[in-house]
């Protein structure tokens, strides 16, 4: 079926789901006329090296690493924060670079996740109905009327926001902060304090040696800028889509449309109706574009919606993001491998083991266990090595501090431990530790795949 032709706004014209309704159209245009005429906060170029980089894992040279809120909040913007959120990814990618052998690509769920797809439009506390939270971007978290009315100016401090964090993720990933042996040295520090040291000493021991032997020869970080930065992307969830299409520019080097609030954009399992708004708006954006899959997809729509979203099949243009759970994968993800493999489609395989591991305890907290996101991913390998495929990355909900959102880990935190330091707006995140402990667990089991792969043969000297 031919599409109809695509502009910014064309997917006004289709049916939308999870939209804020605003009570005052008058200041919704003219804050969305506003940020139509502010400056980028990313760019076509970098936009371009991402998809790149994406097609690289797609084809088994790369891996992707995506981590970080579920939901921004303006109240914990804070650059110690993203000070702290970098350098768990950081440590997170040299762990996995070294298993891997291969380059990982970090790209942050930040700068940008403001909104977040809710289960039902409203809220209801002690016989009290109110519009639901719906993230920073529209609306308070607050339980009152007042908080809940959409508003459109915080999408300019969305924005601001935005700006202040990727001028310091930039910052700390060219000027010096992403040296090599820098993260190595949290990543020690992370070592020897962890219930489980033992289990991760001879990782780390053998990246002391390879640095060792890189500065012996020469190679150092002050010599070769290529171990002092590094290249990180942002994301987040294309849910607010008058916001996306005001920060949509005109690449004037292409000629096309790129979305200029983040380096990757992505489709939500509740909003990728094949004639829906939102897949309109990401089919016409050159972006690398992710599509969530969860229990509910079925494996003809997702052709479909491949070709919709990315008919002249680009490498690194699309992840498929799924997200089962840990008792679904093994049913669920291999029905969806072999369609995409019958119809000859290209895809980049993630994996998003927290969404469908979320539970709910009897004091009324959600959480994810540990072990059933460990499990999914466990799962989720041995499903692309059984069908001949290549598990391509993870998806991650995670913080740099200190939170008990998630029961598990080394420290064996338990639904007791919840109420400790519960912070989250909206979903359980994983904290700095039990993020890095399930970075060595992807490191294992990419080590593994590396290692049952056939040597490459040496060309011989002409």
């Amino acid at each position: 079926m031919a599409q109809s032709r695509w502009t910014p706004e064309s997917w006004r014209a289709k049916p939308i789901e999870q939209q804020p309704v605003y009570p005052d159209a008058a200041a919704l245009a003219e804050v969305e006329r506003q940020l139509a005429g502010y400056p980028p906060l990313v760019f076509a170029g970098e936009a371009r090296k991402l998809k790149s980089a994406l097609g690289k894992a797609q084809a088994g040279e790369a891996f992707l690493l995506q981590g970080g809120d579920c939901a921004e909040s303006f109240a914990e913007h804070s650059a110690d924060n993203i000070r702290d959120f970098f350098r768990v990814l950081l440590q997170m990618a040299v762990v996995m670079t070294y298993a891997a052998a291969s380059p990982i690509i970090k790209v942050g769920r930040v700068a940008g996740q403001f909104a977040k797809p809710r289960s039902s439009d409203n809220e209801t506390q002690n016989g009290v109905s109110l519009p639901a939270y719906r993230g920073d971007i529209v609306n308070d978290i607050e339980f009152n009327a007042q908080a809940r009315v959409p508003d459109p100016r915080r999408q300019l401090e969305a924005y601001r926001q935005s700006a202040a964090t990727l001028n310091l993720l930039r910052a700390f990933a060219s000027g010096g902060y992403a040296n090599l042996e820098n993260v190595h040295r949290w990543m020690l520090g992370f070592v020897k304090d962890s219930p489980q040291s033992e289990r991760y000493q001879e990782i780390a021991d053998r990246i002391t040696e390879t640095l060792g032997f890189m500065r012996a020869i020469g190679l150092n970080p002050e010599a070769s800028p290529e171990l002092r930065a590094t290249d990180f992307y942002t994301s987040h969830e294309a849910l607010l889509l008058g916001y996306e299409q005001a920060m949509t520019r005109l690449d004037s080097t292409s000629g096309d449309y790129y979305a200029t609030s983040g380096h990757m954009l992505w489709i939500g399992d509740r909003t990728r109706q094949l004639e829906g708004a939102h897949v309109d708006y990401c089919r016409g954006i050159k972006n690398p574009i992710g599509l969530k899959c969860g229990p509910s997809i079925q494996p003809d729509d997702l052709i479909r919606l491949i070709d919709a979203l990315d008919p002249a099949q680009e490498p690194g243009r699309l992840s498929l993001i799924c997200r089962f759970g840990a008792d679904k994968v093994e049913a669920m993800l291999p029905t969806l491998i072999r369609a995409v493999k019958r119809e000859g489609r290209k895809v980049l395989w993630v994996c998003d083991p927290m969404h469908g591991n979320t539970i709910k305890t009897a004091t009324g907290y959600k959480t994810r266990p540990t072990e059933r996101i460990a499990s999914e991913i466990r799962s989720f390998f041995a499903v692309h090595r059984g069908e001949g495929t290549l598990a391509g990355g993870v998806h991650l909900e995670m913080t740099g501090k200190n939170v008990t959102e998630c029961t598990g880990g080394a420290r064996a935190i338990s639904e007791e431990d919840l109420h400790d330091r519960y912070h989250t707006y909206c979903d359980p995140r994983l904290n700095a530790e039990q993020a890095v402990e399930l970075a060595f667990l992807v490191a294992e089991l990419l080590k593994a795949e590396r290692l049952a792969q056939p040597a490459r043969p040496v060309q011989a000297a002409e």
